[in-house]
Protein backbone atom coordinates (compact mmCIF):
# COMPACT_ATOMS: atom_id res chain seq x y z
CA UNK A 1 0.00 0.00 0.00
CA UNK A 2 1.48 3.66 -0.65
CA UNK A 3 2.11 5.47 2.06
CA UNK A 4 0.24 9.13 2.02
CA UNK A 5 2.00 12.42 2.33
CA UNK A 6 -0.54 15.02 4.03
CA UNK A 7 1.13 18.61 3.30
CA UNK A 8 1.25 19.72 6.99
CA UNK A 9 1.94 23.29 7.46
CA UNK A 10 5.68 24.20 7.34
CA UNK A 11 5.62 26.98 10.61
CA UNK A 12 3.28 28.21 13.05
CA UNK A 13 2.68 31.97 11.83
CA UNK A 14 5.15 34.55 14.07
CA UNK A 15 1.72 36.31 14.98
CA UNK A 16 0.35 33.23 16.84
CA UNK A 17 3.97 31.53 18.05
CA UNK A 18 3.75 32.00 21.78
CA UNK A 19 6.32 34.43 22.99
CA UNK A 20 9.80 33.11 24.54
CA UNK A 21 8.44 34.53 28.16
CA UNK A 22 5.28 32.16 27.62
CA UNK A 23 7.19 28.90 26.78
CA UNK A 24 9.35 29.63 29.42
CA UNK A 25 6.42 29.82 31.87
CA UNK A 26 5.50 26.45 30.17
CA UNK A 27 8.13 24.62 31.34
CA UNK A 28 7.59 26.00 34.61
CA UNK A 29 4.40 24.64 34.79
CA UNK A 30 5.75 21.34 33.78
CA UNK A 31 8.50 21.21 36.40
CA UNK A 32 5.73 21.58 38.81
CA UNK A 33 3.69 19.01 37.62
CA UNK A 34 6.92 16.88 37.77
CA UNK A 35 7.38 16.90 41.46
CA UNK A 36 9.91 19.46 41.37
CA UNK A 37 10.13 23.28 42.53
CA UNK A 38 11.29 25.78 39.08
CA UNK A 39 12.33 28.04 41.78
CA UNK A 40 15.59 26.13 43.51
CA UNK A 41 18.61 27.10 42.02
CA UNK A 42 19.32 24.04 39.68
CA UNK A 43 16.18 24.62 37.53
CA UNK A 44 16.88 28.85 37.50
CA UNK A 45 17.52 28.51 34.09
CA UNK A 46 16.10 25.34 33.08
CA UNK A 47 13.32 27.20 31.13
CA UNK A 48 15.64 29.70 28.78
CA UNK A 49 17.89 26.55 28.11
CA UNK A 50 14.90 24.16 27.57
CA UNK A 51 13.12 26.89 25.35
CA UNK A 52 16.27 27.67 23.25
CA UNK A 53 16.96 23.50 22.67
CA UNK A 54 13.46 23.21 21.64
CA UNK A 55 14.34 26.06 18.79
CA UNK A 56 17.27 23.79 18.04
CA UNK A 57 15.77 20.11 18.02
CA UNK A 58 13.05 20.98 16.28
CA UNK A 59 14.70 23.70 13.79
CA UNK A 60 13.01 21.42 11.17
CA UNK A 61 9.77 23.56 10.57
CA UNK A 62 12.12 26.46 9.78
CA UNK A 63 13.13 24.92 6.46
CA UNK A 64 11.90 23.92 3.29
CA UNK A 65 13.08 20.58 1.39
CA UNK A 66 12.35 22.11 -1.77
CA UNK A 67 14.69 24.38 -1.23
CA UNK A 68 17.45 22.34 -0.28
CA UNK A 69 16.67 20.32 -3.04
CA UNK A 70 16.66 23.11 -5.63
CA UNK A 71 20.30 22.93 -6.75
CA UNK A 72 21.09 19.66 -9.11
CA UNK A 73 23.91 19.02 -11.43
CA UNK A 74 23.65 18.09 -15.22
CA UNK A 75 26.82 17.19 -15.79
CA UNK A 76 27.27 13.40 -14.92
CA UNK A 77 29.26 11.84 -17.31
CA UNK A 78 26.18 9.80 -18.68
CA UNK A 79 25.83 8.31 -15.17
CA UNK A 80 22.40 6.44 -14.75
CA UNK A 81 22.80 3.91 -12.39
CA UNK A 82 21.78 4.33 -8.14
CA UNK A 83 23.26 6.53 -5.83
CA UNK A 84 23.05 5.46 -2.30
CA UNK A 85 23.74 7.61 0.80
CA UNK A 86 23.10 5.26 3.58
CA UNK A 87 23.83 5.66 7.52
CA UNK A 88 22.00 8.90 7.78
CA UNK A 89 21.88 9.54 11.56
CA UNK A 90 19.18 11.49 12.68
CA UNK A 91 17.53 12.44 15.92
CA UNK A 92 13.96 12.87 16.18
CA UNK A 93 10.75 12.97 18.20
CA UNK A 94 7.96 10.87 18.72
CA UNK A 95 4.87 13.29 17.84
CA UNK A 96 2.91 11.03 20.91
CA UNK A 97 5.31 11.67 23.69
CA UNK A 98 8.03 13.99 22.26
CA UNK A 99 10.77 11.33 23.13
CA UNK A 100 13.62 10.79 21.27
CA UNK A 101 13.79 8.64 18.19
CA UNK A 102 17.28 7.77 17.39
CA UNK A 103 18.16 5.59 13.95
CA UNK A 104 19.86 6.15 10.81
CA UNK A 105 18.32 6.51 6.91
CA UNK A 106 19.26 4.92 3.95
CA UNK A 107 18.21 7.22 0.99
CA UNK A 108 18.97 5.90 -2.79
CA UNK A 109 17.93 7.02 -6.10
CA UNK A 110 18.23 6.57 -9.92
CA UNK A 111 19.02 9.83 -11.66
CA UNK A 112 17.06 11.04 -14.57
CA UNK A 113 19.81 13.17 -16.47
CA UNK A 114 20.45 15.13 -12.91
CA UNK A 115 22.24 14.13 -9.40
CA UNK A 116 22.45 16.10 -6.17
CA UNK A 117 24.73 17.03 -4.09
CA UNK A 118 25.62 14.24 -1.56
CA UNK A 119 24.86 16.39 1.37
CA UNK A 120 21.64 17.79 0.20
CA UNK A 121 20.06 14.37 1.03
CA UNK A 122 21.31 14.17 4.75
CA UNK A 123 20.04 17.58 4.81
CA UNK A 124 16.57 16.07 3.54
CA UNK A 125 16.79 13.91 6.74
CA UNK A 126 17.81 16.61 8.78
CA UNK A 127 14.87 18.94 7.97
CA UNK A 128 12.09 15.80 8.80
CA UNK A 129 13.96 14.47 11.59
CA UNK A 130 13.70 17.91 13.35
CA UNK A 131 10.01 17.85 13.72
CA UNK A 132 7.71 16.09 15.52
CA UNK A 133 7.30 12.93 14.01
CA UNK A 134 6.29 9.38 13.44
CA UNK A 135 8.75 7.35 11.73
CA UNK A 136 6.47 5.88 8.49
CA UNK A 137 5.24 9.37 8.29
CA UNK A 138 9.49 10.74 7.81
CA UNK A 139 9.98 7.72 5.74
CA UNK A 140 7.40 9.07 3.28
CA UNK A 141 8.47 12.54 3.17
CA UNK A 142 11.88 11.92 2.49
CA UNK A 143 10.89 9.68 -0.71
CA UNK A 144 8.04 12.21 -1.71
CA UNK A 145 10.25 15.34 -1.30
CA UNK A 146 13.39 13.52 -3.67
CA UNK A 147 10.50 12.42 -5.94
CA UNK A 148 8.70 15.30 -6.45
CA UNK A 149 11.82 17.79 -6.81
CA UNK A 150 14.62 15.75 -8.97
CA UNK A 151 11.83 13.46 -10.81
CA UNK A 152 14.22 10.52 -10.79
CA UNK A 153 13.45 6.88 -12.28
CA UNK A 154 13.18 5.93 -9.04
CA UNK A 155 13.35 6.66 -4.92
CA UNK A 156 14.36 4.11 -2.26
CA UNK A 157 14.03 4.73 1.44
CA UNK A 158 14.78 2.97 4.82
CA UNK A 159 14.68 4.05 7.92
CA UNK A 160 16.05 2.07 10.87
CA UNK A 161 15.20 3.67 14.79
CA UNK A 162 15.24 2.92 18.63
CA UNK A 163 12.02 5.05 19.92
CA UNK A 164 12.62 6.11 23.13
CA UNK A 165 8.79 5.68 23.79
CA UNK A 166 9.09 2.09 23.77
CA UNK A 167 12.39 2.35 25.13
CA UNK A 168 12.02 4.53 28.35
CA UNK A 169 8.22 4.17 29.13
CA UNK A 170 4.87 1.72 28.79
CA UNK A 171 6.63 -1.88 27.17
CA UNK A 172 10.06 -0.63 28.54
CA UNK A 173 12.13 -2.86 25.91
CA UNK A 174 15.73 -1.52 25.10
CA UNK A 175 17.31 -2.06 21.76
CA UNK A 176 14.41 -2.67 19.89
CA UNK A 177 14.36 -1.53 16.48
CA UNK A 178 11.78 -0.68 13.67
CA UNK A 179 12.51 -0.75 10.42
CA UNK A 180 10.20 1.00 7.70
CA UNK A 181 10.47 1.75 3.49
CA UNK A 182 9.36 3.25 0.46
CA UNK A 183 9.93 2.46 -2.90
CA UNK A 184 8.84 4.49 -6.05
CA UNK A 185 9.35 4.64 -9.63
CA UNK A 186 11.92 1.64 -10.84
CA UNK A 187 12.57 0.66 -7.20
CA UNK A 188 8.96 -0.01 -6.69
CA UNK A 189 8.12 -1.37 -10.24
CA UNK A 190 11.35 -3.49 -10.76
CA UNK A 191 12.32 -6.26 -7.92
CA UNK A 192 15.78 -6.31 -9.17
CA UNK A 193 16.52 -2.45 -8.29
CA UNK A 194 14.66 -3.01 -4.88
CA UNK A 195 16.72 -5.99 -4.18
CA UNK A 196 20.30 -4.28 -5.02
CA UNK A 197 19.20 -1.47 -2.91
CA UNK A 198 18.64 -4.10 0.40
CA UNK A 199 21.56 -5.52 -0.48
CA UNK A 200 23.97 -2.31 -0.81
CA UNK A 201 22.11 -1.16 2.40
CA UNK A 202 22.73 -3.84 4.67
CA UNK A 203 26.35 -4.66 3.20
CA UNK A 204 28.03 -3.29 5.15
Amino acid sequence: MDAIVKNFPQTTPESSRPTQKEAEDAVRTLLRWAGDDPAREGLLDTPARVAKAYRELFAGYEMDAEDVLGRTFEEVAGYDDMVLVKDIPFFSHCEHHMVPIIGKAHVAYMPEGRVLGLSKIARVVEIYGRRLQTQETMTAQIAKAIDETLRPRGVAIMIEAEHMCMAMRGVQKQGSTTLTTTFTGSFKTEPADQARFMSMVRGR
